[in-house]
């Protein structure tokens, strides 16, 4: 058992890192789909207004903070106002219509505030751009576990 738990504890910042570029490259594609109409763009095709409060300004801090968390750059910054901004969609537009995200359409927003929120509080893990700053004489403590790993 000591074994597995090692094991598992080794891998923990490569998993937290996967965990990372998968989130950052969903909510990039959510904005994209938004913004270029890639994707089945919005809302089932086309795009949306430019400048349009509050979609094409969620659609453009999903694209770059999706980006930003992919590549794992100012991950913790990033995650907190993507973190932020899908409590608001779903504080917004989801919960006026019921209170579960089942019932409201709001799976997504609940989803991506969480995993946002989890990666404000454990840093980028492995695999980041933040990790090769901090080799380059930054402060590892900053990063979180990019830095220990």
């Amino acid at each position: 058992m000591r074994t597995l738990t090692s094991s598992l504890n080794r891998a923990h910042p490569y998993a937290l890192g996967l965990f990372r570029i998968v989130i950052g490259l969903l909510f990039a594609c959510h904005g994209a789909a938004q913004l270029f109409g890639v994707l089945g763009g919005a809302h089932g095709g086309g795009t949306l207004a430019a400048w349009a409060w509050p979609g094409w300004y969620a659609a453009v801090i999903q694209l770059v903070g999706g980006a930003l968390v992919l590549l794992g750059l100012g991950t913790r910054t990033a995650a907190f106002v993507a973190s932020g901004s899908m409590a608001y969609a779903y504080l917004s537009v989801h919960q006026t219509g019921a209170l579960f995200p089942l019932q409201n359409g709001g799976e997504d927003a609940a989803l991506f505030c969480w995993a946002f929120l989890l990666l404000v509080f454990s840093g980028p893990g492995a695999l980041a751009l933040d990790g090769l700053r901090g080799a380059r004489g930054g402060d590892p403590a900053r990063l979180g576990s990019a830095g220990a790993a």
